[in-house]
């Protein structure tokens, strides 16, 4: 697969609270016994949450670094992010966050690599492939909170329309009925958007590796469909409805066709920077937090988003482009509206963030099934190493947010194949249409 994407444009923690740093125990015994009350009585929401975050906030558990500097990608999936550092959630939890926009996934790579950036805004695949190798020099990585589920989509061209395609049958048979290469566009070779539009192409009987694939920074699949370079796209929003207004493509699926409440971007950053930094990456994560509840509160703070993150220094596009797709009201470019059921979301009461062991996995075995990954890999030894649940729970209780019940879940995606984490090899083995 390498050779096709040629480029365009609760585990045992490895680090404990108790390990990080000494605690404020008086302080602490009197905000938990506080808390413990309030929740007897059944007031837990009555409890103010700068006190629960005044517990980590203080004294020796202060953030090791006052100010970091997070990448993000010009994308609607970044407003987590953003609001964090625009609403001063960041400086509730004793640090500053400054947004740092980057040109492209590898830049972000590269940058998170080298130490220019603290964190990042980015693909969960990405990290992935860091730590595995396969996506640069491996690198030990960590994931610290998922910062939103859904809102992806693959559109395509509306030459293809023209020639007959609205769907995944009618792509199956114009390409099975043609000699020549289509060519579909991702964002990053081991990346979400690469994962999705292999995934939805081999439901319908399309093997991605026969096709060209290429990589193209976000910003740039409308140019590149408008000049004829790409038959299709996979890429987050707003860039799917923006080729909608530009009248150059349609939506074919969103993502969460592909998988409902799939895992997407994620706040990623190198293994030593938590075990250096670890009151930080839990400030910064609790910060995220904050801002994630605060944007799905309301319709009111969804556009208040679009607003924000529509400026130049962000995603620089109309907020007309954002603010629809955001509050689940889709239009395909082929007449068809409707109200999502599966809207991109940033909290969902925590459930939008939890970083599940299983979703992961779920990203190792689509690169073992696309030839990224040569071998089976040790799926959950993995997944324990990278997804920094101890930091997140840490974030979770200085802001109230809720936990699963379990650090696996299972999901039924488009091809009705059920993913749980149980048997990762077999699964990655099981598909029909795989690398050789």
């Amino acid at each position: 697969m390498k050779s096709n994407d040629t480029p365009i444009a609760v585990p045992a923690p490895s680090t404990t609270l108790a390990q990080a740093a000494p605690v404020n125990s008086r302080r602490r015994t009197w905000l938990g016994n506080t808390a413990k009350a309030a929740a007897g009585l059944g007031l837990m929401s009555l409890v103010d949450p700068l006190i629960r975050a005044g517990a980590w906030a203080a004294g020796s558990d202060a953030p090791e670094k006052s100010e970091v500097k997070i990448g993000f990608i010009p994308l609607t999936d970044c407003a987590s992010v953003v609001m964090a550092s625009v609403m001063g959630f960041d400086k509730k939890h004793g640090v500053t966050i400054v947004p740092a926009k980057e040109a492209s996934w590898a830049g972000v790579r590269e940058k998170l690599s080298n130490g220019d950036l603290d964190f990042a805004h980015v693909l969960y695949g990405l990290i992935y492939g860091m730590q595995m190798g396969i996506a640069g020099g491996k690198q030990d990585m960590a994931v610290l909170m998922s910062l939103n589920q859904n809102g992806q989509g693959i559109t395509l061209s509306n030459q293809l329309r023209e020639a007959g395609v609205i769907d995944g049958e009618s792509l199956q048979k114009k390409i099975a009925g043609d000699p020549r290469q289509y060519t579909f566009a991702h964002t990053f070779p081991t990346g979400t958007h690469a994962m999705w539009l292999y995934y939805w192409l081999a439901s319908y009987g399309i093997n991605p590796l026969t096709a060209r694939t290429v990589t193209v920074p976000p910003p740039q699949m409308v140019a590149n469909m408008r000049i004829g370079n790409v038959d299709g796209f996979c890429v987050g929003e707003p860039w799917n409805a923006r080729a909608i207004i530009d009248k150059l493509g349609f939506s074919v699926a969103t993502s969460q066709d592909i998988w409902a409440d799939h895992p997407e971007k994620v706040l990623g950053t190198r293994r030593d920077f938590v075990d250096r930094h670890p009151n930080t990456a839990r400030a910064v994560t609790a910060a995220i937090l904050e801002a994630s509840r605060w944007i799905d509160s309301s319709p009111a703070n969804v556009r208040k988003t679009a607003e924000t993150i529509a400026a130049k220094s962000y995603v620089n596009t109309n907020v007309d482009t954002i603010v629809d797709r955001m509050l689940g009201q889709y239009e395909n470019g082929l007449g068809k509206s409707w109200a999502d059921t599966h809207p991109m979301r940033f909290y969902a009461d925590g459930g939008a963030n939890f970083p599940y062991l299983s979703d992961g996995m779920w990203f190792l075995t689509q690169q073992k099934r696309w030839g990224l990954a040569t071998d089976h890999p040790d799926y959950l030894a993995v997944a324990r190493e990278v997804n920094r649940i101890d930091i997140y729970k840490q974030a979770a209780q200085a802001t109230g947010t809720a936990l699963p019940n379990s650090e696996m879940r299972s999901s039924t995606l488009l091809d009705g194949v059920t993913w749980d984490g149980s048997d990762p090899a077999a699964y990655a083995d099981g598909f029909k249409i795989k690398a050789p």
